[in-house]
């Protein structure tokens, strides 16, 4: 038992919890718990410009690092304003935990200044909503929070602070243990699952994030070499096989190639690993045949028979299903169907190296985006992280750049613009170690650019790439496509991002023509300071696929991503 102040309270859990950086925009309604950071070396407080920016540096960091993500604003608009983070954690199952300050519990429900119900606007938005009404319970609350946000299908959670609660004392009660445990599947389940592999014509495995979470890459690569499988990988969990493999065979993202939507489709045994088999990655619900026998693990009770009603559903990590599934599963294939399999996974590789080998087309008044990722490829280090926005350019990234370690790409799953540049800002507090670049459209990368501010004052060397071609360019291709010629609303302009950065004290270039880009990487890196690279590219090139003049004439490209 210890006497101090409901703040205090706080940070000591955060301190047990092993929160190392801390994110927020400053607040008068939480200042107890700035203050308690005040005095606690081995946790740093970020403060960034905006609170939107601020819950995706949390999530990027959480992703990046394992670790719990854990941010702090002020209530009515910095709650509001945190809210897109949460909900991108949400869909991405990140855990974080965000703590927002609350209007005086005697000047509750009278409209107070900025008062929102917090529990109520939050709840539909995270996993666990509660609010703080008794300053001795602090500690318990917080405990509850790191454990529901880290166990079973991960994902945020969210306390309310009353700012007259948090100067509150009490005797507080800690709690040293921490023990999270995770299911193990039933081994007759197992046993079932080993038997469909090995009998299998057209099998096809889907992995999604729940792979990465769980570390569990180089089991499933066991695997897919065991049993000769083709494995596709979810919509942006690009990572969560390596892409070099021979066995790797694309990712069911928007638009997916028609040679990987087919082999899903074709399948007599799909096995979907740690995904809850979102709208993009079943294209629109629309992936899993019947006839298929689907074999669906995750975590969580809740996402098995939400879309797709499996043969087999199994409740489990995903990790110790894996190594169960590796003891079983010694032997059973004749050398006829091994055969059979090697030929077939063999064909769809070959369709998706065909597919996604970019070629290195070099533009001289703009540049061309399939060059710059033959160039990029070639030039990260190792180990590099990438993170990105929603928009068009992400189909070159998610089409030609091939990530060959898990923990390599974070991106936002729920199609939140302006996540690129927080988002590395965090990965690169988790890992320092790694080169961390952020790739963004100039539509996306302008909502949060203040955070080059955060970056540059707390010395966070994260590199932008950013790809100007002066409009929303997902939702002009979306108008071209139903009211072709008929341009409203997604026109841009743009200032020189490059000039903005050293207006602040970090490194920008600008880039008209893809022989200048690596020079300009390579200078950007090599400055050791937060860095801008904009890209200046083909307004007219709309997506991957098709410009803006075949959209107009309804052209159909079956097989590309946009």
């Amino acid at each position: 038992m210890e006497r101090m102040t409901a703040a205090e309270a706080i940070v000591e859990v955060m301190a047990q919890e092993g929160v190392e950086n801390v994110f927020c925009v400053p607040g008068e309604s939480y200042l107890d718990v700035m203050n308690a950071l005040y005095d606690h070396d081995h946790i740093q407080l970020i403060s960034g410009r905006h609170e939107g920016g601020v819950s995706f540096m949390a999530e990027g960091y959480a992703k990046a690092s394992g670790k719990v993500g854990v941010c702090l604003a002020t209530r009515g608009p910095g709650a509001a304003n945190l809210s897109i983070g949460l909900h991108t954690a949400m869909q991405d199952s990140t855990p974080v935990v965000a703590l927002i300050g609350q209007v005086e519990q005697a000047f509750r429900d009278r409209e107070g200044f900025q008062e929102i119900d917090l529990a109520a606007y939050f709840r539909h938005l995270v996993k666990w909503t509660a609010e703080l009404r008794e300053a001795s319970r602090a500690p318990e609350l917080l405990y509850r929070a790191f454990h529901i946000a880290q166990t079973g299908r991960p994902g945020p959670v969210l306390i309310s602070l009353p700012e007259d609660v948090l100067n509150g004392t009490a005797d507080m009660r800690f709690q040293q243990a921490r023990v999270y445990s995770s299911p193990r599947p039933e081994r007759e389940s197992v046993a079932r699952v080993a038997s469909l592999l090995q009998t299998a014509h057209r099998p096809v495995v889907i992995a999604g994030g729940g792979i990465s979470a769980r570390k569990s890459t180089d089991l499933l690569v066991t695997l897919a070499e065991w049993f000769r499988l083709p494995v596709a990988t979810a919509f942006r969990r690009m990572d969560a096989f390596p892409n070099q493999h021979a066995c790797y065979i694309g990712h069911l993202g928007l638009n997916a190639p028609s040679y990987l939507v087919d082999a899903v489709q074709q399948a007599d045994v799909v096995l979907a690993l740690g995904t809850r088999l979102s709208q993009v990655t079943s294209q629109d619900y629309t992936l899993i045949r019947p006839g298929t026998q689907l074999i669906h693990v995750d975590i969580s009770p809740d996402e098995i028979n939400k879309v797709y009603r499996p043969a087999i559903g199994i409740v489990a990590d995903v990790g110790y299903f894996l190594e169960d599934l590796l003891e079983v599963s010694a032997g059973g294939m004749t050398a006829d169907l091994m055969a059979e399999r090697e030929s077939y996974t063999s064909g769809l590789r070959e369709a998706y190296s065909a597919y996604s080998k970019p070629r290195s087309n070099h533009g001289d008044r703009t540049v061309d985006l399939e060059g710059l990722m033959h160039d990029l490829q070639e030039a990260l280090p190792e180990g590099t992280i990438v993170t990105s926005d929603a928009g068009n350019f992400f189909g070159w990234l998610s089409r030609y750049y091939r990530f060959r370690e898990a923990g390599t790409y974070i991106g936002p799953t729920s199609g939140a613009m302006g996540y690129g540049l927080p988002a590395a800002i965090g990965a690169k507090l988790a890992r320092p170690d790694r080169t961390v670049i952020a790739f963004a459209g100039d539509g996306g990368f302008m909502m949060t650019m203040a955070e080059l501010e955060t970056a540059i004052r707390y010395q966070i060397p994260v590199v932008a790439v950013v790809v100007v071609n002066n409009m929303y360019g997902t939702i002009r291709m979306h108008q071209e496509k139903r009211y072709p010629e008929r341009v409203i609303g997604t026109d841009l302009s743009n200032p020189s991002y490059a000039e903005y950065v050293r207006l602040l004290g970090g490194h920008g270039e600008t880039v008209r023509s893809n022989r200048d880009f690596l020079p300009a990487l390579e200078r950007a890196l090599e400055s050791n300071r937060p860095a801008v690279i904009e890209v200046m590219a083909d307004p007219e090139q709309i997506s991957a696929a098709l410009t803006i003049e075949q959209l107009r004439r309804g052209w159909q490209h079956n097989g590309a991503a946009v």
